[in-house]
């Protein structure tokens, strides 16, 4: 098992949260962006950068996930595609995305993208709050509890 996160859009603080996770229950965590990223050395805490481009991420991500993986992010396609390898996944604010939901979360995406196309304002997301790295938190440490069949070291 392996953390893979989105991580371009991923709230420093989760970020922090999953290094000290990964060090502590001995998992490898890969961050994923278009950016370089400065990670802590450890051999459980890898970074990977990938070319500019949509979804280019997106895209890493999906290569190296495997059924049983966590995957980290608050993109919904990215979500469900992740989902469609067998990955759990958990948006930055705690919330699973799961087989259950995730149709609903395309189709509530697809709308919203509609009607903005159609001039709605329909706002964006509440900014992070102390409350969500809280939830975050109790959610990692929960799956880590329960999949934790040994990590494997980045290499």
């Amino acid at each position: 098992m392996q953390v893979l996160v989105d991580a371009d859009a991923c709230p420093v603080v989760v970020k922090e949260m999953l290094f000290r996770a990964a060090r502590r229950v001995e998992v490898c965590v890969t961050l994923v962006a278009n950016q370089y990223l400065r990670t802590p050395p450890s051999p459980f805490i890898r970074s990977i950068q990938v070319p500019a481009g949509f979804d280019a991420a997106d895209d890493r991500i999906i290569e190296l996930v495997s059924g049983g993986d966590l995957v980290i992010t608050a993109d919904i396609p990215l979500a469900a595609a992740a989902i469609d390898k067998g990955a759990h996944v958990l948006d930055p604010r705690g919330s699973w995305f799961t087989r259950e939901n995730i149709q609903e979360r395309v189709t509530m995406r697809e709308v919203m993208d509609q009607l903005r196309a159609s001039g709605v304002d329909t706002g964006g997301p509440a900014a992070y709050a102390p409350g969500d790295s809280k939830t975050f938190a109790g959610q990692l440490d929960r799956f880590l509890a329960r999949h934790r069949a040994g990590g494997r070291p980045a290499g």
